[in-house]
């Protein structure tokens, strides 16, 4: 069967269209959203094209949009475009590109075809895209959930060519002559998802050819397992949940003594507030041991141990997210910021130059618990390359931060002292010097 029928086929078998159904296509000028412009023409739907130019790649960019308008009035269809600050939203928010790009477009795309009346905003994910999920977020703990996938709809926006590999896609679009651009920051490994695409998955297919129809299998499997865990959490959510004023309680002895207790708390946290699988882990860690009064955070919510129950609440302006960071941690989580911990020998130490999101300290001047937490006024340090001290607040002043990201300004610290404030300067004290024997490097990445 070619990709032309597989297509018309998982459309009406997944029922993600009907023939008369107006659809709003995101198209951004690589092989798949343009092979996804194809295959709909070809297939007689009527469609229009919605293209974002983020303005982060220069001529990129421009030449990207310049190629969708062309091709949309090749096919005769309407095109729309939008033209993002993205650089600014970044600044004003402190989400990272990726966070920022995403919020803009998808928050364009529903006002776009509600405007102008597409029944359907389709996305040109495929197998392969679903396939980097599963390992991104095995790598980051997600647990079950994170291992299903992509979906192939959510409400209004639908996923066609989800049915369909990467490498199909090319051969088609080669096939069939269709232009595409290919974004150059696909080919840098800075990007988790890029290190999966091009390293971790070709030497699998190396094992097993047939990968990708396995993971297929796989990750269909974990869908349906992920719905039925739905419902059963669901049901112990209404007998072991109560809510009063905003804050959620979570009482442990309405939980059926059957169930394994810590997967009921991973799911029922995870879910609706956001925690990340550590957090729950040393959660549950602290409920074991009756450590009441034990606070664990996440995005926008704190969790605390109180005699048998778990209090769930939003964090007060005033709350400084404190937590403890143990030697040999490997990672913790500070607002919407993961810091990955390693512990390196100097000789292992290639480059002392490192970008902001990246700390680099000789492990052997902390004491530890180090503490990780929220800055607050009177905070100073000795920021890198000088030998006076300076306020926190004076040093975010003159970087021009603004005040959505100061809020969100995280500090680490030894002994009361800051070793880091958080993706921006270490403090000179804990730089690497000739003595340095220890390295403790720290990464800052957004989830």
């Amino acid at each position: 069967m070619n990709l032309l029928e597989s297509f018309q086929n998982y459309i009406a078998g997944n029922d993600l269209a009907a023939k008369d159904d107006r659809i709003l296509l995101t198209v951004s000028g690589g092989v798949d959203s343009m092979v996804m412009l194809s295959l709909f023409i070809r297939s007689g739907y009527e469609v229009g094209v919605a293209h974002c130019n983020f303005q982060l790649r220069g001529a990129e960019s421009d030449e990207d949009e310049v190629l969708v308008r062309t091709e949309a009035e090749r096919c005769g269809v309407a095109f729309y475009n939008r033209r993002f600050e993205t650089a600014a939203e970044m600044q004003r928010t402190g989400e990272s590109m990726e966070m920022a790009a995403r919020r803009l477009r998808y928050a364009w795309f529903d006002e776009l075809s509600r405007a102008e009346g597409y029944a359907s905003i389709a996305i040109a994910h495929h197998a392969d895209d679903s396939i980097e999920t599963f390992f991104i977020n095995l790598l980051r703990g997600t647990g079950l959930r994170g291992l299903t996938g992509i979906s192939t709809q959510i409400g209004r926006i639908i996923r066609p060519l989800m049915f369909a590999s990467r490498k199909e896609i090319l051969e088609y679009a080669v096939a069939n002559r269709i232009p595409f651009r290919e974004d150059s920051s696909n080919r840098s490994t800075k990007y988790l998802r890029n290190k999966i695409r091009l390293g971790l998955i070709p030497r699998i297919r190396e094992i097993n050819p047939k990968f990708t129809d396995l993971m297929r299998r796989n990750i269909a499997r974990l869908t349906d397992a992920q719905l039925f865990i739905n419902h059963g959490i669901e049901r112990i959510r209404t007998e072991a949940v109560t809510s009063q004023g905003g804050i959620d309680t979570i009482r442990l002895d309405r939980i059926d003594p059957a169930f394994p207790q810590g997967f009921v708390i991973y799911e029922l946290l995870s879910s609706a507030y956001g925690f990340k699988g550590d957090v729950i882990d040393a959660l549950c860690h602290a409920l074991d041991h009756d450590a009441t009064g034990r606070r664990f955070y996440a995005r926008d919510r704190v969790a605390t141990v109180d005699r048998g129950t778990i209090v769930v609440s939003p964090i007060a302006p005033d709350d400084a997210c404190s937590i403890p960071v143990e030697r040999g941690t490997l990672r913790s989580y500070c607002g919407n910021s993961v810091l990955y911990y390693e512990y390196r020998d100097i000789d292992a130490i290639q480059n002392y130059g490192v970008p902001e999101n990246v700390a680099q300290v000789d492990a052997d001047r902390l004491e530890f618990p180090l503490t990780l937490r929220r800055w607050q006024e009177g905070d100073s340090f000795v920021p890198f390359g000088m030998t006076g001290r300076k306020k926190v607040s004076d040093f975010l002043i003159d970087a021009k931060v603004s005040q959505p990201e100061k809020e969100r300004q995280f500090v680490l610290l030894s002994g009361g002292e800051i070793v880091w404030l958080v993706g921006r300067r270490i403090d000179d004290r804990f730089r690497l010097t000739p003595q340095t024997e220890n390295v403790l490097r720290i990464t800052k990445e957004i989830v």
